[in-house]
């Protein structure tokens, strides 16, 4: 059984500074390309890519469609890859300059995205079939499709130097193991409910899952693929970002902001409120700088410091 962690309330973090941007319509999710320090913001209800600079600055809004579901980052090539659930499409930009390369054609119901850098492959997780598509990043077109164990996928993420992808599974209350060799399923991990965001800290092998059906984040021990802690958060959580370097956690599910946790000690240690109930979070490998949306405000909020 998973040891449930943090029970005892944590105290109120600050940062150094809070900024709200305004992007476009309803932003929905972000990445970093912590390379460049540039910012990408998709806004679902515009149908564009709003693109920040490292001081938080707005430089560019790129249109790729009616809607956009997630975007995705691969900070070695610069390209950027964002999803339209509706369309069952995937449009792919220069980051540098936003110029749109190609809309490649992804499956019904494409949804979540993951890069895996190391092969220049991109992975787009389905909410309508539980598939993964596989796209060949370099030619800019379909390489595969995954059959799903599952229904319907919300969230993904890459491990690529164990060759594995993170999927998890909203409905089934668990997280999807695919072998990114084999380009196959290879066995799933228990999760909390309604799994949505996942994350993974490569060096120690720990799996982070933000449950939304739920008030707490499930730790997943990547070796054993067994659910080792639960860790308890002021909401539900839909997103978790890792930092490699440090281990630091970042989840939306604080009271109303974020939530901070040491995931080496698996604690929590402090929350900052935003006066907001945070959608995406994304964090800058680099700098530890933090993005949240804020899809009721058209904003996103850059958090130095947390």
């Amino acid at each position: 059984m998973a040891a449930l962690a943090s029970l005892l309330p944590t105290g109120r973090a600050g940062a150094t500074q809070v900024t709200a941007v305004s992007v476009g319509r309803s932003p929905s999710c972000v990445a970093v390309n912590s390379l460049t320090g540039s910012v990408y913001v998709g806004c679902e209800g515009d149908g564009t890519v709003c693109v920040l600079d490292r001081t938080g600055a707005l430089r560019a809004v790129v249109p790729v469609g009616s809607t956009v579901s997630d975007v995705a980052v691969n900070e070695v090539t610069g390209r950027v890859y964002a999803s339209n659930r509706p369309a069952g499409t995937v449009t792919v930009f220069e980051g540098a300059t936003g110029r749109v390369l190609t809309t490649i054609a992804a499956g019904p119901g494409a949804a979540a995205l993951a890069v895996d850098e190391t092969t220049d492959t991109v992975y787009v997780a389905s909410e309508a079939s539980g598939t993964v598509t596989v796209l060949d990043g370099a030619a800019g077109s379909f390489a595969n499709l995954v059959p799903g164990e599952s229904d319907a996928l919300a969230g993904i993420c890459v491990d690529p130097g164990r060759r594995l992808a993170y999927c998890t599974s909203v409905g089934e209350a668990r997280v999807e193991v695919l072998d990114l060799h084999t380009e196959r399923f290879t066995g799933s991990i228990p999760a909390g409910r309604s799994p949505a965001g996942v994350a993974v800290h490569r060096l120690s092998n720990t799996v982070y899952v933000a449950n939304a059906g739920i008030h707490h984040l499930s730790v997943l021990d990547g070796s054993n693929r067994t659910e080792k802690a639960t860790i308890l958060l002021g909401s539900a959580a839909s997103a978790v970002a890792v930092h490699q370097g440090t281990a630091t956690v970042y989840a939306n599910g604080g009271a109303n902001g974020l939530v901070r946790i040491d995931g080496a000690q698996g604690e929590r240690t402090g929350e900052l409120a935003l006066g907001i109930n945070p959608g995406a979070v994304a964090v800058d490998q680099r700098t530890r700088v933090v993005y949240a949306t804020d899809p009721v405000r058209d904003s996103v909020c850059v958090v130095r410091d947390f």
